[in-house]
């Protein structure tokens, strides 16, 4: 089951590969990994997307993550309703005659044309991860000749459904 966990820290040297070594000596495998200022001077926000199978082991490695010195809190968000999005630049073989055709073909999916050439078209799309990997298959029969991915990066939404007493007696 794929979590989605995030690390406001102090943004100091060695913060990432310290938190980074935990994940590795859990034998976590981090799938996604963003990091990136906060509206705050000097603190740093991580957000890792790792798959797991054992949720006593996640337990355990979101408390030693708390424990150390440079870390300020840690958030599994995955349950919560949180806001999801990843970005990817994807050069897309295109010779002019196929461009119309391809724009219209993507159209849906909102992406930016962030550069162009004869042959090659780039273009930058923002969304959900499932968004990205729709997009890409889509584009994949004209040849992609790179694919770059940044990463997931999540917020909690504001306001987080109501729970009804009913419900929470089910789980």
């Amino acid at each position: 089951m794929k979590r989605v966990i995030t690390v406001t820290v102090l943004n100091q040297s060695g913060v990432l590969n310290r938190v980074t070594g935990l994940l590795m000596k859990r034998q976590f495998n981090i799938e996604s990994i963003t990091v990136g200022h906060t509206e705050q001077v000097n603190i740093s926000k991580m957000t890792f997307v790792v798959n797991v199978a054992d949720e006593t082991k996640l337990e355990q490695l979101i408390k030693q993550l708390s424990k150390q010195i440079d870390v300020l809190k840690v958030n599994d968000i995955t349950e919560k309703s949180i806001v999801l999005r990843e970005l990817a630049l994807i050069k897309v073989v295109s010779p002019s005659n196929l461009r119309h055709e391809m724009n219209s073909i993507v159209e849906p999916f909102r992406p930016q044309i962030i550069d162009t050439s004869k042959n090659v078209v780039t273009y930058q799309v923002v969304g959900h991860p499932d968004k990205i990997d729709a997009f890409i298959e889509l584009i994949r029969p004209y040849g992609i000749k790179e694919l770059t991915r940044a990463g997931v990066t999540a917020s909690v939404r504001e306001t987080q459904p109501i729970e009804s007493p009913q419900l929470s007696i089910l789980k």
